[in-house]
């Protein structure tokens, strides 16, 4: 995330692409090429976050104003910079959302967390889990849903409602077996 490029970003389509990271590496803030082949990948955003986005560009603008000579923007053109255009620190990103917790009294996450969440997320619309093995740019179909993919609880409740409902049956369905019910209560 820190290290996205604006020129990675089209607001108009809503869709981004990784080509790169910020990293610390022997102390310096670098760019990089991602960890992974598969890291390296296109993401289409939902409308929420293309007008983030659009937000964020605006307060940049802004923050590159009101700096003016003391802009240090280096002309790697990153989506997240300090108000004074460097590069974010990410342990400064961890600091700003333990602050944005302690502020909001919202329960605390780390910063990686919300990749979990989205892949949570998708797997409860449906898309099949190669889909959102590619969004998360895993190598490893068993990484994505073992370690990222959680199902809530309330899903889970609605899911069983639904087969509780197949197995009543109404009568008029092809596949109706009414004496499921009868069986399963047999048992």
């Amino acid at each position: 995330m820190l290290g996205l490029r604006w020129s990675d970003v089209d607001l108009h389509e809503g869709v981004l692409t990784v080509r790169q990271a910020l990293q610390r590496v022997d102390g310096e803030l670098l760019i990089v090429a991602p960890k992974a082949q598969r890291s390296a990948r296109r993401i289409a955003l939902p409308r929420e976050c293309v007008t983030a986005s659009r937000a964020q560009h605006a307060q940049q603008i802004a923050d590159r104003k009101a700096a003016g000579a003391n802009w240090k923007g280096t002309g790697q053109g990153l989506v997240f910079t300090t108000k004074n255009g460097t590069p974010t620190e990410p342990r400064n990103l961890n600091r700003s959302f333990e602050a944005l917790y302690a502020r909001t009294g919202v329960r605390k996450v780390r910063v990686h967390d919300p990749r979990h969440t989205c892949a949570s997320l998708l797997h409860e619309q449906g898309p099949d889990a190669r889909m959102i093995m590619e969004v998360l740019g895993h190598n490893s179909i068993r990484v994505t849903m073992v370690i990222y993919a959680f199902v809530r609880f309330d899903t889970q409740r609605s899911a069983f409602d639904r087969v509780g409902d197949a197995l009543k049956g109404d009568g008029n369905g092809p596949d109706d077996d009414s004496g499921m019910t009868d069986v399963l209560a047999a048992l």
